[in-house]
């Protein structure tokens, strides 16, 4: 395995260790909404509120280490993405102000504003995460310089909108599987009846964008070929993953529930990475103008000295995360200092 393959790993654990820790908080942001009283918002905010910040630091990891192991990859994807991550930016920093400012006054027209901030900044966050993943695998016009020929437009199409929209139904799962993990009582109760909603929604979304990726995504054909037989355990194991979870919710399992939702979401990233590997950004229609993970690299030094950077900072990062989460594990319980 060279570094150029380790890399690619590499950049795809760090972009799953986001998709696992903030798809939840911004799942519970989606899901906001659905919750009309005070209190029980009160709740899920601090059921995120000590973690919600530090789990973003996985994406600022993401998109340095793509910057540092495949340069001409982020140059394109930033500058092509550009409006569309001015927006995710936009998303994120409303979502975050929102959770600072909205219990510093009872108002209810104060706080319902805030609501909506941090529950539309959370949605849109998590749709045009996955609008970007879907051009990612539907592919984007480039030169042969590899640079991007389209605009915002470009991007929006049937495919990257439903993934758009699958993104969106797996992180409300997620959250309201996290969410039953952090609260009791009555507001614990109508969690799992919601999580009857949240899940098949998901499913369905799930099943009809992987039949739409292979009939319609004609240039990974090879990959699929090449790597059917994983593949198909990998699409066989998030399914099984998925199923897991209403019956460690219904058996009152709920840490397991939420491992088995973190588990098919490594999964899914997991089918993700090996169908386009070892491509990284597809070029449509004229295909040789892709980038992969050779063509867009950086000199194999870098590579191998960033090898050795990472294989002393992601432990630092693993071991923070793991602190944080023991720190504030248990249930939620508002006090004076809550949100």
């Amino acid at each position: 395995m060279d570094y150029n393959t380790i890399w690619f790993i590499l950049v795809g654990v760090l972009f799953t260790g986001y998709v696992m820790l903030d798809g939840f908080d911004l799942g519970v942001g989606i899901l906001h909404l659905f919750e009309k009283d005070d209190t029980n918002r009160r709740i899920h905010l601090n059921a995120i509120g000590p973690v919600w910040d530090g789990n973003e630091v996985w994406l600022v990891t993401g998109g340095g280490a793509l910057f540092a192991a495949f340069p001409e990859v982020y140059a394109t994807a930033f500058s092509g993405f550009y409006d569309a991550f001015m927006l995710l930016l936009c998303a994120l920093i409303f979502r975050a102000v929102a959770i600072e400012f909205r219990s510093k006054e009872k108002w209810p027209l104060w706080r319902k504003s805030w609501d909506i901030a941090f529950a539309f900044g959370s949605f849109l966050s998590a749709f045009l995460i996955g609008v970007a993943m879907g051009n990612i695998t539907w592919g984007i016009p480039l030169n042969e310089h590899h640079e991007f020929t389209g605009n915002f437009l470009t991007l929006i199409h049937p495919y990257s909108l439903f993934l758009g929209i699958t993104t969106v139904a797996l992180f409300a799962m997620h959250g309201n599987i996290y969410l039953i993990l952090k609260t009791e009582g009555e507001l614990q109760a109508k969690l799992r009846r919601w999580i009857k909603v949240t899940i098949p929604i998901y499913v369905v979304c799930f099943l009809i964008f992987n039949f739409w990726t292979m009939y319609k995504c004609t240039h990974i054909e090879d990959s699929l070929r090449d790597h059917m037989v994983e593949l198909s355990i990998l699409f066989l194991l998030t399914v099984m993953a998925v199923g897991a979870i209403p019956r460690e919710v219904h058996k009152g399992r709920e840490f397991r529930a939420f491992l088995f939702s973190c588990l098919q979401m490594a999964f899914l990233m997991a089918l993700f990475g090996l169908s386009v590997f070892p491509n990284m950004i597809f070029s449509t229609p004229n295909v040789e103008n892709s980038l992969t993970i050779y063509n867009g690299a950086s000199p194999q030094n870098t590579l191998q000295f960033m090898f050795v950077v990472a294989m002393i900072g992601v432990p630092i990062v693993l071991t923070y995360t793991a602190c944080v989460y023991y720190i504030f594990r248990g249930k939620v319980k508002l006090t004076e200092e809550s949100y």
